[in-house]
């Protein structure tokens, strides 16, 4: 894996856990 793949998937997984987060603790957003 080169560092573009990396910092994209670090990007995509941050994105997908903050979604996560919202949806389980709107009042916190």
């Amino acid at each position: 894996m080169n560092a573009d793949s990396i910092v994209g998937l670090s990007v995509a997984i941050a994105l997908l856990g903050y979604l996560v987060l919202a949806l389980i603790f709107p009042e916190r957003f």
